[in-house]
């Protein structure tokens, strides 16, 4: 069957994939993606591009081992040898720790429907902006690099056992970077969107531009701790390598923050300051995410068997206590507790919190203000202690306003002591991760913080 059928039809390829296989059960995941982006450096664009993807995966079940064959597939031969595959590796298998019946239920009302799609005129308005921009800093010394994507990704889930569900995920981010001629001074702004109609390139550009002046009066600083306000995006660095770490099962193994010494979990203890609350929910607008698990593959905080499962509103943290970890139903049983699967977007509140990033600014004597983070890695996952490095911005603040740059720092920090140690918070606003949110999580919601004895570990010579 030709490709071109198959972009309408993706729907085709999970029935054929679910009435081809020799297995006792079978699902059929296919991911139907059409992306779109802009590049640009030195003041012009660069490079512009649109893609088509067809990935399918197939889950052979037999007996009580399974398989999972992933790929590139357009056509009905394609499929065909992703099954034979899959069919042959289940027949091999060792039996599955995770096993569970597979989930029941019927088709979704637009089962049936095309996948969505962009194009490159998702960047119209943004493109004709960003044009805009481009001759502005060619007149004031300021040099833009840039980059802006967007995809839709549509996933058709089918299984043996009748479900055939259906959803369609807009994805898109932006970010940009601006140097002034000598390239002694950056800044950076970025966010995520579904479908760009938000974003304002004239207003990244200005706003650019008001960082870079900050940046034009330099003063060196050394290590030490310091008052500091985290913007929502460097909240959101800390948050989702957090979040990552919150699997069930190597909580109940000892191996994280979250383990209870002597064994089990600290669900139900009090973790945090009482006024955070660390949720997901797949409806949070503007950070809609599938309702449903997809499981490619099983892992500590995954399970194929739970292909299909309904998804809803889970706190993480309420209340200050450790509510729910993610939990497949096989380690929800051996927990004792809830299944909670992950969900594709976090939101952090903080109870009370009013006000804007710049209000916490106007509300501090002397301290710093950094913009983003990078280079995040982990140093010991029971304390959940992180270092990395600021970037493109650490800027000093005096008497509630910005005086100039600092130099920047390597920090270590652990996102659970800083929601400890907050003294002030805004409110919660769509954010983007700049180190996480390009490459696989970009649905974040969170507030500004002001941290008063942040840990700037050493001087970094990073720009």
């Amino acid at each position: 069957m030709p490709q071109s059928l198959m972009r309408s039809h993706p729907q085709r390829l999970v029935e054929h994939a679910l009435e081809t296989s020799t297995s006792e059960q079978c699902i059929a995941i296919v991911n139907d993606t059409t992306s779109a982006n802009l590049r640009w450096a030195n003041n012009t664009l660069t490079t512009n591009g649109v893609m088509h993807a067809i990935d399918v995966t197939v889950i052979a079940f037999q007996g009580a081992g399974n398989a999972s064959v992933s790929g590139t597939a357009a056509s009905l031969e394609q499929v065909t040898a992703l099954v034979a595959s899959a069919d042959r590796a289940a027949a091999l298998a060792d039996p599955a720790e995770d096993r569970a019946d597979l989930v029941t239920g019927d088709a979704s009302s637009d089962w049936a429907d095309a996948p969505g799609e962009t194009s490159i005129q998702v960047f119209d308005e943004f493109a004709a902006q960003l044009g805009e921009a481009f001759q502005q800093a060619d007149a004031e010394s300021r040099i833009l690099y840039g980059f802006v994507f967007h995809e839709v990704t549509t996933a058709y889930l089918g299984s043996s056992t009748g479900l055939r569900l259906r959803h369609v995920q807009p994805t898109g981010h932006y970010g940009c970077t601006a140097k002034n001629s000598a390239l002694t001074n950056s800044a950076w702004v970025g966010g995520a969107t579904r479908d760009f109609s938000e974003v304002d390139g004239s207003q990244m550009a200005a706003t650019l531009a008001t960082r870079l002046s900050w940046g034009e009066r330099r003063t060196d600083l050394p290590a030490g701790r310091y008052d500091t306000i985290l913007p929502p995006t460097a909240v959101s660095d800390l948050l989702i390598d957090a979040y990552g770490s919150m699997g069930a099962l190597n909580a109940a193994d000892g191996q994280t923050i979250f383990s209870r010494p002597g064994g089990g979990t600290r669900i139900g203890e009090l973790l945090v300051k009482p006024e955070v609350r660390l949720y997901s929910d797949p409806a949070y607008h503007p950070l809609e995410s599938e309702p449903f698990v997809v499981a490619g593959g099983s892992s500590d905080r995954s399970s194929v068997y739970d292909n299909g499962l309904p998804l809803g509103t889970t706190d993480w943290i309420r209340d200050g206590h450790l509510t729910s970890l993610m939990q497949t139903r096989h380690t929800a049983e051996l927990t004792n507790q809830p299944t909670t699967p992950a969900i594709d977007n976090l939101v952090l509140d903080i109870a009370g919190a009013t006000g804007t990033e710049a209000d916490l600014v106007a509300g501090m004597e002397d301290g710093l203000l950094l913009t983003c983070m990078w280079y995040i890695r982990e140093v010991d996952p029971q304390t959940m202690l992180l270092t990395g490095l600021t970037r493109d911005g650490v800027y000093r603040v005096q008497g509630g306003e910005i005086t100039g740059a600092v130099n920047n720092f390597r920090y270590n920090e652990s996102p659970i002591d800083v929601l400890n140690r907050y003294t002030h918070a805004s409110e919660t606003v769509p954010s983007f991760s700049r180190e996480w949110g390009e490459d696989f999580f970009s649905r974040t919601a969170t507030p500004a913080l002001r941290v008063p004895d942040f840990n700037m570990s050493s001087v970094s010579q990073a720009l």
